[in-house]
């Protein structure tokens, strides 16, 4: 079993408007509405692909309450807290003329202690039974940065794999907080390390990974445009791998890096090489961009696309792990 913590769940409307100019009156074409947030993306995506998992988090107020019905109807299985304040919608704007996407997202409701403590017990509890906890996504207000963090330290006693995909100061702490995997794109991964990359050569990705790693994370993996670059554990060192995939026109790119997380780790659940792995996630990611949903992939495709992902070894080192 996996489990995906969303504390800052959402119903998330995307809606599709040609020709899109602010101040003035339009109509959509196209819109979607689905449960949301990362960890709940990462969800459904794991669900699509067949993973067993249960989705858990805050809901709060009517908004709340449709999120767990949304989830229900896609045959996701939650176990949410319900807290006393309202969770957030976010609207994501697409305009298909030059494929310029624009979102809002609400703040989100005010979480307190004793909500927080709450979910803490959920999740141990939760956890007990999992193979796999994924922390996705920002913390509602009220809630500590370093909550990831401690929480990354609580699961230790379960020897669950734990992964992060968070950015700032949130993904700071929680690396902080000795993850088994964090997966930030090269933006965040920038931030995260505290300066900008150079350009896409092997060395700089190699370096980049290092240093993503020296934070405290076991293994690393920076999603790019076209792929990722990836460093995981192989026996009592380090690998690290580039995976490269043809790029197409994105359709919709909101949550490919959610399928991309959730690939991966849905096959490593599985059992499946390391290789196998950074084929099947970056086809996830690719094959998400094409469709309308954050999180929505169609497995038959995936399988296809994974067949085209190139995958090359930058450097294997037995004495960094």
């Amino acid at each position: 079993m996996i489990i995906t913590v969303t504390l800052n769940a959402a119903i998330d409307k995307t809606l599709i408007v040609p020709n899109f100019q602010p101040g003035r009156r339009h109509r959509t074409v196209e819109q979607g509405t689905l449960p949301g947030g990362k960890g709940v993306n990462v969800a459904r995506t794991l669900k699509r692909l067949g993973v067993p998992v249960i989705a858990t988090g805050f809901q709060g107020g009517p908004t709340g309450t449709r999120i767990v019905e949304a989830l229900t109807d896609e045959q996701v299985l939650s176990d949410f807290v319900r807290i006393r304040e309202e969770s957030r919608t976010n609207t994501a704007l697409l305009d298909p003329t030059n494929g310029v996407q624009t979102e809002i997202n609400e703040r989100g409701p005010q979480v307190t202690e004793a909500e927080v403590e709450h979910f803490r017990s959920k999740l141990l509890y939760l956890a007990s039974g999992a193979a796999i906890v994924i922390f996705a996504g920002s913390l509602p207000r009220g809630v500590d940065p370093g909550l990831y963090g401690e929480l990354i330290r609580d699961l230790r006693s379960t020897g669950v794999t734990v992964a992060v995909d968070a950015e700032g100061e949130v993904l700071n702490l929680a690396s902080r907080g000795g993850p088994t995997l964090v997966t930030p794109n090269r933006r965040e991964a920038e931030e995260l390390v505290g300066y900008e990359f150079s350009g896409d050569a092997d060395e700089e990705l190699i370096e980049a990974l290092a240093a993503v790693r020296r934070l405290g994370p076991a293994e690393a993996l920076i999603t790019l445009p076209d792929g990722c670059a990836a460093a995981l554990k192989h026996g009592t060192g380090i690998k690290v791998h580039r995976a490269r995939i043809p790029q197409r026109e994105a359709v919709a790119p909101i949550g490919s890096g959610d399928a991309f997380l959730a690939g991966f780790l849905a096959a490593r659940y599985q059992g499946r090489s390391d290789g196998d792995a950074l084929r099947y996630a970056v086809a996830c990611g690719a094959d998400s961009t094409q469709r309308l949903g954050a999180g929505v992939v169609d497995p038959d495709e995936v399988a296809r696309l994974s067949d085209m992902v190139e995958l090359a070894e930058l450097e294997s080192d037995p004495a960094t792990a």
